[in-house]
């Protein structure tokens, strides 16, 4: 069948930089699925966007529908007169043109036609505007007076199949060929003569790209070029480069400058003034320090560009006195002084105020710190002052600097560095990715701190369910179970739970710890099927339920590792036949080795022994396993010659507590008969 290249290009006004590619992304998804729920095949799908426009791009488009058998199932034959009838008539036929049919052992009457697809060209208004509507969008915007809405106001329309325009009338606006190029170089307008020059033809006439990824990787050569014309790194935030690239069609990189006097301020604030208000990069040098210039990218190509590099040189000032001059605020109250205006502060109904909260962190990474063995006076302390900086000027104008200006501060006021290191590394790993805090006390407090909101929330019933997770819950247990396994900290996940409920009040159920747990436990199962842990061996795991996120690590490690070796097979069938011999209790049975007759048996008894002398009081789980791969032979020959279900009862008893003791080795480690395919 014959096929079509078509082209939906979307111009709106400046589109939301946060959002350009989730809309882009969804106006294309939506309209494939709306192509395919029209028995439309498509080949090759692309998704332009760039400030201004959405598009979709789609090849070997289905020219029209094929055609269409109907049938559709009547009374049965022998039916009452008039429902025959009725039924014919529904259809727009008589009686005599309808076809009988057996189902089952009786006969009915059926109504068959075909139906010719349509053309493509007329499905496509349709689609389009249901794929359009279809966009999710938060806060749709009204313009004029029209009934419609979008995220912005729409100002152009191009449907184009092959050459030929789509005749359509969607928002308001006539569908045609003819797009925009930049607003003030260039051609304006210019018509796109084919659905397949569409990139190629608007990059040629007004030197715009329209594919989002290769414009950000074009922008992000710019930008090291311009660090590299500095002798300068340029540190690159992938998230500010998609929002960069959201923002221009036409990008220019350039360099700017400001007062050295700034660097007296703590870096964080002047790159968070920098990104955040003014969309710059930062420079650093050779050894990364940072450098008093940034980056940035004009949306346009200057004559003269001394101008716009003045102009963004003075924008900045004023942001980096602000910076400056909260940060010398905030210096001359010290933390500690803070600590009332906490109790000021609600953290959460139920839960009570920010000061709460840091009396219960205080006490929570004491007890953590005597566990593993850290200072408990410096973490309780950089436990209770960890808030704090939450009422400086500098993180109510910057909030992701909170922490991060707690440490400095900290510092300042002549805290221990232990203590400041804690301060600024509690919040970590803010992200999947991120960092873990680089110190043991930044380590205890940000236990504590993630445990406690965790405890709390769940305590007064506000845990996630199903897709909703309002307080980001699944985000904190993940780098809660990071920092237990990257950072190996053996500490009992249950214990903890259990010590962090209590510090909470009587408007907290004590009682939940088990939910929490299971729901560590599926975050924990997250964690590794994210890292490509086959999911059978989380469950081996889970069977033998590990208390310790470490300890549970090392046995994952330790069965991935087993998984591999050519033995594994027959061992892992040998123990899912095990289990299913075994009644609850006879793992742990005494083998009387009097009634073992077999040499086989005989054989296998002295092997477990020697084993379990072996691994006595052993924690290695990866050299546990392999001195069970080590077994494979006399566990094969035990189950070829020997019948464990005896005529003689004592006999089976003996034989089970055999088998039994295998298991238990096993299960030591965990239980690898879910690993049985």
């Amino acid at each position: 069948m014959k096929t079509h290249d078509f082209l939906l290009e979307l111009g709106t006004e400046e589109l939301p930089p946060k959002l350009l590619k989730k809309l882009s992304s969804a106006l294309k998804d939506n309209l494939v699925a709306e192509l395919k729920s029209l028995d439309l095949t498509v080949g090759e799908v692309k998704a332009f966007s760039t400030p201004r426009r959405l598009a979709v791009y789609i090849a070997d488009l289905q020219s029209e529908q094929e055609d269409q058998l109907i049938e559709r199932k009547g009374p049965a034959v022998g039916a009452p007169e008039k429902a025959i009838e009725g039924f014919s008539r529904s259809n727009g036929v008589d009686v005599s043109a309808l076809e009988k049919q057996t189902l089952g052992d009786k006969d009915y009457y059926f109504f068959k036609s075909e139906k010719a697809g349509d053309k493509t060209i007329n499905l496509l208004p349709v689609a389009v505007e249901r794929a359009i509507n279809n966009i999710p969008i938060t806060r749709a915007m009204h313009w004029g007076d029209f009934d419609y809405s979008f995220v912005r106001p729409v100002h152009w329309l191009v449907m184009l199949l092959d050459d030929v325009v789509v005749p359509a009338n969607i928002m308001g606006l006539d569908s045609g060929n003819v797009t925009r190029g930049l607003r003030f170089t260039g051609e304006q307008s210019f018509e796109i003569t084919h659905a397949s020059q569409y990139q190629s033809l608007i990059k040629q006439k007004s030197d715009i790209e329209v594919d989002f990824t290769v414009r950000k990787e074009t922008i992000r050569e710019q930008i090291n070029t311009v660090a590299k014309d500095n002798n300068a790194t340029a540190v690159i935030d992938e998230s500010l480069l998609d929002e960069v690239c959201a923002l221009v069609e036409y990008p220019k990189a350039f360099s700017g400058n400001f007062d050295e006097k700034f660097l007296d301020v703590p870096e964080e604030a002047l790159i968070s003034a920098m990104k955040s208000h003014q969309k710059y990069f930062h420079m650093t040098d050779t050894s990364g320090n940072l450098l008093p210039a940034f980056i940035s990218v004009a949306n346009i190509e200057s004559s003269d560009l001394s101008v716009i590099i003045n102009g963004n040189e003075r924008v900045i000032r004023p942001r980096l006195a602000d910076s400056e001059f909260f940060w010398e605020q905030d210096k001359a109250k010290r933390l500690e002084d803070r600590l009332v205006d906490l109790d000021k502060v609600l953290f959460m109904k139920s839960l009570g105020s920010m000061g709460d909260k840091a009396k219960r962190i205080a006490k929570l990474s004491s007890t953590i710190a005597e566990m593993i063995g850290v200072d408990e006076d410096s973490c309780a302390r950089a436990g209770l002052l960890a808030k704090t900086d939450l009422l400086s000027e500098m993180v109510g104008e910057f909030a992701d600097l909170q922490g991060v200006m707690g440490g400095y501060y900290a510092k300042n006021d002549g805290e221990s560095d232990v203590v400041s290191s804690a301060i600024k590394e509690h919040y970590q790993p803010r992200f999947a990715g991120d960092d873990l805090p680089s110190t043991p006390s930044g380590l205890v407090v940000a236990i504590a701190d993630k445990l406690d909101t965790i405890t709390g929330i769940y305590g007064i019933g506000q845990g996630p369910t199903g897709s909703k997770d309002p307080y980001a819950l699944r985000r904190l247990a993940l780098g809660l179970l990071r920092i237990f396994v990257e950072a190996k900290l053996e500490l009992n996940l249950k214990t903890l739970i259990e010590s962090s409920l209590n510090l909470h009040t009587d408007s907290v159920d004590k009682t939940v710890s088990p939910k929490i747990y299971q729901f560590m436990m599926e975050r924990l199962k997250a964690y590794y099927r994210d890292n490509k842990v086959d999911g059978n061996v989380f469950e081996a795991v889970l069977a033998v339920s590990p208390e310790s996120p470490l300890d549970f690590h090392q046995r994952v490690e330790a069965l991935n590792a087993f998984t591999q070796q050519s033995e594994s097979a027959s061992l892992i069938e040998a123990n899912k036949r095990i289990a299913n011999m075994l009644k609850d209790g006879e793992s742990d049975a005494e083998v009387d080795v009097s009634l073992l007759l077999e040499d086989s048996e005989i054989a296998l008894f002295e092997a477990i022994k020697a084993v379990s002398d072996q691994l006595s009081g052993q924690k290695d789980y990866q050299a546990i396993m392999t001195s069970l791969v080590g077994l494979k032979a006399v566990i094969d020959s035990f189950f070829d010659h020997v019948m464990v279900n005896a005529e003689d009862p004592d006999l089976r008893k003996a034989r089970l507590a055999l088998i039994g003791r295998v298991r238990a080795l096993f299960l030591s480690v965990a239980d690898i008969s879910y690993l049985s395919s």
